[in-house]
């Protein structure tokens, strides 16, 4: 501890299209949904993270909500800056007298342009980081699962998050090989709100098919142990009279295929694209499977049966990236794959 520490604060940021997690002293300080209201009158902040995402949905005309991510990246750069600097704000200890100088590690997606890093750098920069580095996803996701990634050794990293699918082969502490799509759990959520529509005549919202992936959310359409249907209530379509529909797994399973495709074929794409020493480290070693969509039931086995190689779920998937964010900042003078320009 140096006697001039307390002027200054080091924080990890998973800046998520779904949640926006901040590690500080390697504690999660801040785990919310990436979501802000703003009250359209005066342009002022309402709510962030839960309770914004509360309203969600049902608000009136003064207050909208904005996800300020999508895809992966920044689309509405004034929430976002927003939305960092509240949950700065949220995670950091207070101090009446001066503001800390912030020194900070935010994860990208590693298919991002240059022109959306600077946009990532920029919102960071005025939420109060004085030194703000860079680490692309599917590194910190390698972290955060305890890969050795500055081994001489391959290791596949398949990361499915809110707005991107991340899928690396690392070794020698860079990236070999990596594809970054935009096939991820909002488009999940957007195939079940579809189907509904045009299978069950029911117009459902966002936070109802989010809830409907949760709860019977699957890649394969046989299960050892299927969750209990779910009963999802709504308008009908053609009467506007309320309806309760009971949604089974294996109808999830079905909506789900043609993306479940995408991220298949993504993966064989980058395992073609390997170095056949790197190919046979990753056969050894298998595939981690990181982020939220690696809780989809079933779909470890999915993959393993069309890759023929092992797949392992990450311990905590939903803060692998975050956790791997984290180790980064304590290692920022070690790792040189940190960005700083």
């Amino acid at each position: 501890m140096g006697l001039f520490d307390f002027l200054s604060k080091e924080i990890a940021i998973d800046l998520g299209t779904a949640n926006t997690i901040i590690i500080e002293n390697d504690k999660i300080v801040v785990d919310e949904p990436s979501i802000v209201a703003i009250d359209d009158s005066t342009g002022k902040l309402v709510a962030i993270g839960h309770k914004a995402q509360q309203m969600h949905g049902k608000t009136h005309e003064s207050i909208r909500t904005i996800r300020p991510l999508r895809d992966g990246v920044i689309a509405d750069f004034k929430a976002a800056e927003l939305m960092m600097k509240e949950m700065i704000k949220m995670g950091t200890s207070k101090s009446r007298f001066f503001t800390p100088s912030i020194r900070m590690v935010v994860c990208i997606p590693s298919g991002s342009t240059e022109v959306e890093v600077r946009a990532v750098r920029d919102s960071s920069e005025h939420a109060g980081g004085r030194e703000v580095y860079m680490i692309y996803e599917p590194m910190a996701a390698a972290l955060g699962i305890g890969v050795d990634v500055e081994a001489p050794e391959g290791n596949m990293v398949v990361d499915i998050g809110g707005g991107t699918t991340e899928i690396a082969v690392i070794s020698l502490g860079g990236i070999v090989s990596n594809r970054s799509i935009r096939i991820a759990g909002d488009d999940f959520t957007q195939d079940i709100q579809e189907y509904m529509r045009h299978q069950h005549n029911i117009k459902i919202g966002e936070r109802t098919a989010e809830s409907i992936k949760i709860n019977v959310g699957s890649a394969l359409p046989e299960l050892d142990n299927p969750p209990a249907d779910f009963i999802v209530r709504g308008p009908h379509q053609m009467t506007a009279l309320p309806v309760e529909i009971p949604v089974s797994y294996q109808e999830i399973a079905h909506c789900l295929d043609k993306s479940l495709a995408k991220v298949e074929s993504a993966i064989l794409n980058v395992l073609e694209r390997t170095p056949p020493e790197l190919y046979a480290d990753i056969y050894k070693n298998g595939i981690y499977l990181a982020g939220g969509g690696a809780l989809l039931r079933g779909l470890d086995k999915r993959l393993m049966d069309k890759t023929d190689i092992p797949v392992h779920i990450a311990e905590d998937p939903l803060h692998a990236v975050a956790r791997g964010t984290g180790i980064a900042l304590k290692n920022i003078h070690r790792f040189n794959f940190l960005r700083r320009e």
